[in-house]
């Protein structure tokens, strides 16, 4: 019985290289992705649903009501833009890292993110990729 808990814990603990890109991914997303025109997107007041399914809100503007269920949240210039700043940080990140070998600027950037490398849920292995 304990040898099967012990395989069990191994097979479901990940390995170092697991650890790594799990580590990695974490960053990457907190520098690149949500340290971005995202917080300002993200920032002001949110809607109150008494529902909790937002079924009971909507937007009114001077022509209509809007559901907020059908409201696009977001304008294709913002996506854009936090599109390209994020594909810029992304890259920056890339090449200091990879090409530059820059350890200090990797230091900085895990000293500078440790809630999202170490308070975050794991990622997993997304199926459908």
């Amino acid at each position: 019985m304990l040898e099967k808990t012990e395989e069990k814990l191994e097979t479901e603990r990940p390995n170092r290289k697991e650890m790594t890109a799990q580590k990695l991914a974490k960053l990457f997303v907190s520098v690149c992705f949500r340290n971005t025109f995202l917080e300002d997107l993200h920032a002001g007041f949110g809607p109150f649903s008494k529902t909790g399914d937002y079924s009971d809100v909507k937007v009114v503007t001077p022509d209509r009501e809007i559901p907020w269920s059908n409201l696009s949240r977001i304008s294709d210039e913002e996506m854009k833009k936090l599109m390209k700043e994020c594909v810029d940080k992304m890259y920056t990140m890339l090449v200091r890292i990879f090409e530059e070998g820059d350890e200090d600027f990797l230091r900085l950037c895990v000293e500078q993110n440790k809630k999202a490398l170490y308070e975050w849920d794991e990622p997993k292995i997304t199926e459908r990729f």
